[in-house]
């Protein structure tokens, strides 16, 4: 599977839309490190700087999969990356999924926590992450567990990962939960009352890919109805 030059897979992942730094909403210096060091990332990669060896984690919800995405969107085509959702890539052969892909300048594995213990798969990291680094490439890896607590089976790659520069994503508030809605309201073109932002908040799953998708339901469907967002329209579309 190597090649001359490199290449994303095809493996049927596509990047979500709307997952961008723009996107994702920060509230007050909440975060702030992170970002900035996901923002440097990027900018390294554009300017061929030096390699770099990043985790994030967080719970699921505080938006790791955005944060990833959102590198990958703001490099472009303007370097070489392969962003491989481990939940979904996890069934194929990990050598043969692995083979090659030092030649990216950035490898981003989202969701490491779905390969632990897979003797397999670590080994096969293992390998990918010394190659990357002495390759001079840069690595990103998000979990949804502390590393620290990642069960992962084979010691030196754990010690690999404890070894990155690590980042701890906090998740948003009800409050600031309720601001991204708002203003993701507004990227869409409407306005979300208040009182219908605290009734969805209160009623659905607090993850906020799954608030969003809610969001975009709710606004293709006052679109079609032609009816404003209130609580009894929610009720009709959402069912409580």
């Amino acid at each position: 599977m190597s090649t001359s030059a490199p290449q994303q897979l095809s493996l049927g992942v596509s990047l979500r839309d709307e997952a961008t730094f723009e996107n994702y909403f920060v509230s007050g210096d909440v975060n702030s490190q992170a970002i900035s060091a996901l923002k440097n990332l990027s900018e390294n990669l554009l300017l061929g700087a030096g390699p770099q060896f990043l985790v994030i984690w967080g719970a699921r919800g505080a938006g790791l999969s955005h944060l990833v995405q959102a590198v990958c969107h703001s490099v472009g085509s303007k370097a070489s990356i392969q962003y491989l959702p481990m939940a979904d890539v996890r069934g194929y052969a990990a050598d043969d999924l692995c083979d090659g892909l030092e030649q990216m300048d950035l490898v981003c594995l989202d969701g490491i926590e779905h390969i632990c213990g897979n003797r397999e798969w670590e080994q096969a990291i293992f390998h990918l992450y010394n190659r990357l680094k002495d390759g001079g490439k840069s690595l990103l890896i998000a979990s949804h567990t502390s590393p620290p607590s990642l069960p992962i089976f084979l010691a030196d790659l754990k010690s690999r990962v404890l070894g990155c520069t690590i980042f701890h994503v906090e998740s948003l508030s009800d409050e600031a939960k309720m601001q991204a809605l708002s203003m993701r309201a507004a990227a869409r073109g409407f306005q979300l009352p208040e009182e219908v932002a605290n009734y969805i908040l209160k009623r659905s799953a607090r993850d906020m890919v799954e608030l969003f998708a809610i969001l975009n339901q709710l606004d293709d469907a006052s679109l079609q109805e032609q009816r404003r967002l209130t609580i009894p329209f929610v009720k009709d579309i959402l069912g409580y």
